[in-house]
């Protein structure tokens, strides 16, 4: 039987599960790219929303493709700052979307596919305590362990992929904002909680430039509301939507449930707010 997550397209990327690295003959294992996550089919890219994304122009293929839009330095190695700058993404596929079969058997169709210039294929390993320390010195993100016999389940966060990461990033839903020495002097975040409002995760001032106030702030004023998305009390602050997702770099989470030591790294347009589950929503 083919699992689909309730309310997902079949065309939903796979989620993975935090945790260990595991190990054994059993696990592949791959870097883990620096991107957005996108499905390429119909030519056309989508995001884990299932909202379009841009990317590089590519022709209809005869597989549909699970990976992430990289931009790569001048090192050719990914980096979230050289998209931000404008340089033009490339994608790098991991894995086709066909869930009657095993990812050692979805790995070789992929490997077969005749792809064009603008598609890299991210390469599969077999030893899993070799492929962190090359990413390490790489100055890469983490690694993926992905079970060899597992099916590719659309939309379900699954223990048969596994992320594990050199430093703790999560996806935090914006709850408001409060001025400091500039107009934006924090971000307010939060995960949600079934009833629709957020738990309260703290304030995230680190990592707000110039740049990236320039940005967001305007967004922010437009999504302002009279009252407080956060559940219990926080502090005073302009509340807003909770609809945007913000990626949270953390040294860990305080036994109260706040981030230590917070910093902002980048909107996400490709997560769904109700999607966030803090470090397990990347």
């Amino acid at each position: 039987m083919i699992r689909v997550a309730p309310g997902r397209s079949a065309l939903a990327p796979m989620l993975a599960t935090a945790g260990p690295l595991p190990t054994g003959p059993q696990w592949a294992y791959e870097v883990k790219w620096d991107g957005f996550r996108a499905v390429y089919a119909d030519g056309r890219f989508r995001g884990r929303s299932g909202r379009q994304l841009s990317g590089p122009p590519l022709p209809r293929l005869p597989e549909v493709l699970d990976g992430e839009l990289v931009a790569l330095d001048a090192t050719g190695l990914p980096s979230f700052h050289a998209m931000q700058q404008g340089t033009p993404p490339v994608y790098v596929a991991f894995d086709v979307i066909r869930p009657e079969l095993t990812y050692d058997q979805r790995r070789e169709i992929l490997d077969r596919l005749i792809l064009p210039a603008a598609v890299t294929v991210s390469p599969s390993f077999d030893d899993g305590p070799a492929t962190v320390a090359a990413a390490r010195e790489l100055g890469l993100e983490g690694v993926m362990a992905k079970r060899r016999a597992s099916r590719y389940q659309p939309g379900v966060r699954s223990p048969d992929w596994i992320k594990w990461k050199f430093v703790h990033t999560g996806d935090f839903v914006i709850g408001g904002w409060r001025a400091g020495a500039r107009p934006l002097g924090a971000l307010l975040v939060g995960t949600p909680l079934p009833d629709g409002t957020l738990r309260y995760r703290g304030r995230v001032g680190g990592g707000l430039t110039v740049r990236t106030e320039r940005a967001l702030l305007p967004v922010l004023r437009e999504l302002v509301r009279p009252v407080s998305p956060f559940t219990g009390p926080t502090e005073p602050a302009n509340w807003v939507e909770p609809l945007l997702v913000a990626e949270v770099r953390y040294s860990e989470i305080t036994p109260d449930g706040r981030l230590r030591f917070p910093i902002f790294l980048r909107l996400r347009p490709d997560k769904l707010p109700g999607d966030c589950l803090g470090e397990d929503c990347g």
